[in-house]
């Protein structure tokens, strides 16, 4: 009996010790995966982020050309519009 009682003992003791290795591994697969997602979840942050950088970089530059592009036709209007008054004025000296 008392042999009996020590196999059941034991058979006890390893299925718990499987059991909880098992689970041991489990939580471990688990929190790998967990860390892999949480990895790519930062990379696809810091991708979003360079990505509005870029964005935002290029907004600036065609605005900054917009801007350059305006100033030059305007000056360019205002040296025409500049001409053709002293074209008129010199052109009405028989007054």
């Amino acid at each position: 009996m008392k042999k009996s009682i020590l196999m059941l003992a034991v058979f006890l003791s390893f299925s718990t010790a499987l059991i909880s290795c098992r689970d041991t591994n489990k939580m471990e697969t688990q929190g790998d995966r967990m860390e892999n997602e949480a990895t790519e979840a930062g990379n696809d942050i810091e991708k979003a982020a360079d990505d509005t950088g870029d964005a935002i970089e290029q907004a600036a530059d065609d605005t900054g050309d917009a801007i350059e592009k305006a100033a030059d036709d305007t000056g360019d209007a205002i040296d025409k519009a500049a001409n053709d008054v002293e074209d008129e004025v010199q052109g009405n000296d028989d007054y």
